[in-house]
């Protein structure tokens, strides 16, 4: 089973979305410049390397309005483990992708592609 790591706090600072991940000590992580969606959990997914393996940086519906803001500014998004910042890559680009694959799809089901419209696409 792959490691889930649940984002549930990223914010916006000096034109960059920012958050704080807790690892084991001394284990780099490196980002893969993928996405998928969880719509069972209602997530967008980011893949990362840890340990050697892949793991998923899992991004709930609560954090969507910020990554919804994130995107609409192209900032880029950074995940801080002791002390180092990594940028997620391609993560904005993705999202796009996602949202726009999503709106319409119901290969990801209703709720989902209703929450997603919902925070991503509607303008009010």
């Amino acid at each position: 089973m792959r490691k889930i790591i649940e984002m549930n706090e990223i914010h916006i600072e000096q034109n960059k979305l920012s958050a704080q991940i807790r690892l084991d000590k001394g284990f780099e992580i490196s980002a893969r410049g993928q996405m998928l969606v969880d719509s069972d959990q209602f997530a967008l997914v980011y893949i990362i390397e840890y340990q050697g393996e892949y793991a998923y940086l899992s991004f709930p519906e609560e954090t969507w309005p910020v990554l919804h803001e994130g995107l609409k500014n192209q900032f880029p998004v950074y995940v801080n483990h002791e002390e180092k910042e990594t940028e997620l890559v391609d993560f904005m680009e993705e999202l796009a992708y996602l949202v726009d694959n999503i709106k319409g799809n119901a290969n990801y089901g209703d709720d989902m592609g209703q929450k997603i419209e919902k925070v991503f696409l509607s303008e009010a």
